[in-house]
C-alpha cells in the first residue's frame, strides 16, 4: 500500500464522539516511550502527523488520521505510564476500553511492544485482556536498529515462548524499526488485505 493522504480529523476521549463508523479503523497502543508516534509517523511518511516527544505519555486522547480517503488510523493514549497519577491513569484506561469495546468498525489493533526489554507483567496483560474479549490483535515490535540481528531473534523467541505458556498460538507480529522502516511496508501490506476482505464482506 503507498500512502498518498494522511490527515488529522479529530481528537477526542468519547468514542461516541468518534467519526462515523463507515470506515475500516486500525488502532496503535503500547506502552508510553514504545515509540508509537515515531513508527506512525515513518510508516505513513508523513514527519508530523502524530506528536512526537521526549516526554512519555504525550497521547491522551484518541486519535483519528483519515488515510487515503479509504480507512482510518488511530493513535491511542499509551497505557502504564507511571508518572500520572492513579486517576489518570484509570480515565486513559476508560477511554482506552470504551474505544476498543465500542468501534464495530475497528478491524485490528496493533499492540507496540519495545523489542529491547524482556516481556512485561503490563504488556501480557493487556494481550489477555484482548484475547479475552475477543479482539483482533496483531504484536509490533519496535527499535529493532537498536539491537544486533542476533539479539533481535532472541528476543522475539523469548516473547514467544513467554506466550506460549498461556496462549494456544502466537498471535501475528511484526518486527519493525522507525529509524531503517524495517517493518513497515509489512504493515502496510496487512492493512491492505484485511480491508479488502472487508469491503468483500460487505458486498455479500
Amino acid at each position: 500500500m503507498e500512502i498518498k493522504q494522511a490527515k488529522f480529523v479529530m481528537s477526542n476521549s468519547d468514542h461516541k464522539k468518534c467519526p462515523n463508523k463507515s470506515l475500516p479503523e486500525y488502532a496503535f497502543i503500547g506502552r508510553s516511550n514504545v515509540g508509537k508516534s515515531s513508527l506512525i509517523n515513518a510508516m505513513t511518511n508523513f514527519s508530523k502527523l502524530a506528536k512526537t516527544s521526549g516526554t512519555p505519555g504525550k497521547t491522551q486522547l484518541i486519535n483519528h488520521f483519515l488515510i487515503n480517503e479509504d480507512w482510518y488510523l488511530v493513535d491511542l493514549p499509551g497505557y502504564g505510564y507511571a508518572k500520572v497519577s492513579k486517576t489518570l491513569r484509570a480515565d486513559f484506561r476508560k477511554i482506552i476500553d470504551g474505544y476498543l469495546l465500542n468501534r464495530e468498525n475497528l478491524l485490528c489493533t496493533f499492540v507496540l511492544i519495545d523489542i529491547r526489554h524482556a516481556p512485561q507483567k503490563i504488556d501480557l496483560e493487556f494481550m489477555e485482556w484482548m484475547g479475552k474479549k475477543g479482539l483482533p490483535f496483531v504484536i509490533v515490535f519496535t527499535k529493532q536498529d537498536k539491537l544486533k540481528p542476533g539479539a533481535v531473534t532472541n528476543a522475539v523467541d523469548k516473547y514467544t515462548a513467554k506466550l506460549m505458556e498461556t496462549w494456544a498460538e502466537m498471535p501475528p507480529y511484526f518486527v519493525t524499526s522507525s529509524e531503517t522502516k524495517v517493518g513497515l511496508d509489512d504493515i502496510l501490506d496487512f492493512i491492505e488485505q484485511i480491508n479488502r476482505d472487508y469491503l468483500k464482506s460487505l458486498s455479500k
